[in-house]
């Protein structure tokens, strides 16, 4: 079985979305609520913080929940998860985290992210769910648990929450879990059409490039995959590049004759695609910023999204491509890495890059001088998690396309043509327990990434009403390693213009697809 990714919990900071950005930038125009609105507890159970069988069925007390349809319920299948909780130890605001479930009887199962340890019905029909691994640090258990006590509509289910450390109470809470089932009356595709698929062996996929007649893959926990395009119906694996200590590669650019790896351990990792099928490595950015999410290219420079330590862009010059040399770093302004989370991705455009800043928004810098970006406007919404975007003209307007990564994350409109007043003037959603994840703007069709909702292609040539003319659905339930994480499905993909789109699935691998 492969390496899965374990769940990575995180507190959303709500923001306001009325109020001023340090750049100057304001939100104006329809009112953006953000992806998803707190409307308190999703259960009326309870915990026993004192318990001393922590995780265990008797740490819940079902005793307020409204079971509703919850006899007839099946649970199979793969849920994503929205928990709303605290550390009881602290006071304040609770915070959510986004979590996954497979239930499968016969085969995989799964619950927040580790390997599903207990499965029972009690005497009142409630559902009790827990998971467990040992801390590599510490050998502790962690433990997360799930008491399943109310069932408001089919392939819904509801209620209390915790994960224990040994005996100790890290989060109490309750949640909502939703079944990932196909779109009412919708088909596996149409518009697009599958030329081939081809299973990554190693690890989870999610980023690819396409240059010199070759697809690079690059799957965290896996490595670099270099696959031969000769032929899009069948694709060759030519080389399988594997660090034994550093192998989180996240983002995948080119440039020339120089492939650049994102390395949450070694920086940015260039390799020589002289001979494009068998990459050589022979440079790596590392030293202090070694930290980097995502890459993206514009002329000579190379832009680094650098989550830590200091939460930044980094800017490289190309001027050698095989040896890119720092020469500045951008910063939104207030940025607290405390709440932040730091940059997650980039999009250079004319002359500006725009950030998506994870809880400090949607930034916009100028590159005048593109050593030294300087910020012009943000944008940020109630919760943000700002994780992609892409911007092109429309007619005399700049539009900006910007989806974040969490519950109901989805596709918003930005006319950023001034960015020191950035407004909404469009959206587009789907169903409200996934979230999109990357684009890719071609005229005036963009491709998104949709995890559980697969390939999506929007006409946006009026950016303010984006109309679906196309889809194609990756996600299968009983793929490996379904429901071990929120970010299931769909996750990258490039449209470079030689009538193919690369699709990466976290389970399925590189898939090639055409527009008939």
């Amino acid at each position: 079985m492969r390496t899965l990714p374990l769940l990575v919990a995180t507190t959303l900071l709500s923001l306001s979305c009325s109020e001023s950005s340090p750049g100057g930038g304001h939100v104006t125009g329809n009112l953006d609520e953000g992806d998803w609105r707190d409307t308190g507890p999703f259960a009326g159970c309870a915990v026993d913080t004192a318990t001393r069988d922590c995780g265990g069925l008797s740490t819940f007390d079902p005793t307020g929940c409204t079971p509703g349809g919850l006899a007839s319920l099946a649970l199979d299948g793969v849920y994503t998860v929205h928990v709303r909780g605290r550390n009881p130890r602290y006071a304040g605001a609770p915070g959510f985290t986004t979590q996954a479930l497979r239930l499968d009887a016969s085969g995989e199962q799964y619950a927040g992210g580790l390997v599903l340890d207990t499965r029972q019905v009690d005497a009142g029909g409630n559902v009790f769910l827990s998971s467990s691994r040992t801390e590599p640090s510490t050998g502790a258990i962690r433990r997360r648990s799930y008491l399943g006590c109310q069932s408001p509509e089919p392939d819904r289910l509801q209620g209390c929450y915790v994960e224990c450390v040994g005996d100790r109470l890290e989060v109490e809470g309750t949640f909502d879990a939703r079944k990932v089932t196909p779109r009412a009356g919708e088909s596996e595709a149409s518009g697009l059409e599958r030329v081939s698929e081809t299973f990554v062996s190693t690890g989870v996929p999610v980023d690819v490039y396409v240059t010199h007649g070759h697809a690079y893959v690059v799957s965290l926990g896996g490595g670099l995959f270099v696959y031969d395009l000769a032929d899009p119906a069948h694709p060759v694996l030519t080389e399988h590049v594997l660090r034994a200590n550093d192998n989180s590669w996240n983002g995948v650019w080119a440039y020339q004759d120089a492939l650049y790896v994102a390395s949450a351990a070694r920086g940015v990792i260039v390799f020589d695609l002289t001979d494009p099928g068998h990459p050589v490595e022979v440079f790596a950015t590392g030293r202090q910023r070694t930290n980097v999410h995502t890459v993206f290219v514009q002329g000579a420079r190379l832009f680094a999204a650098s989550p830590a330590p200091s939460g930044e862009v980094l800017v490289y010059s190309l001027v050698d491509p095989f040896a890119p040399q720092l020469t500045g770093t951008f910063q939104a302004a207030g940025f607290d890495a405390a709440t932040s989370y730091g940059p997650h991705d980039m999009f250079a455009f004319e002359d500006r890059l725009y950030v998506s800043f994870w809880r400090a928004g949607y930034v916009i810098a100028s590159l005048t001088n593109p050593d030294t970006p300087r910020e012009l406007g943000a944008y940020r919404y109630e919760r943000s998690t700002s994780h992609a975007s892409a911007v092109g003209r429309f007619g005399g307007r700049l539009i900006a396309f910007e989806g974040g990564e969490d519950w109901g994350a989805h596709l918003r409109v930005l006319d950023v043509t001034d960015p020191t007043a950035i407004h909404l003037v469009g959206e587009y959603r789907l169903g409200e327990h996934v979230s999109l994840h990357n684009m890719v703007l071609v005229g005036t069709k963009l491709y998104v990434a949709w995890y559980q909702e697969g390939v999506r292609v929007l006409d946006v040539s009026t950016p303010e009403a984006p109309r679906e003319v196309a889809h194609y659905n990756t996600f299968r339930a009983g793929d490996p390693g379904r429901g071990s994480s929120f970010y299931d499905g769909a996750i990258g993909m490039r449209v470079p213009g030689d009538g193919y789109l690369y699709v990466v699935d976290t389970s399925r691998g590189l898939l090639v697809l055409r527009e008939p």
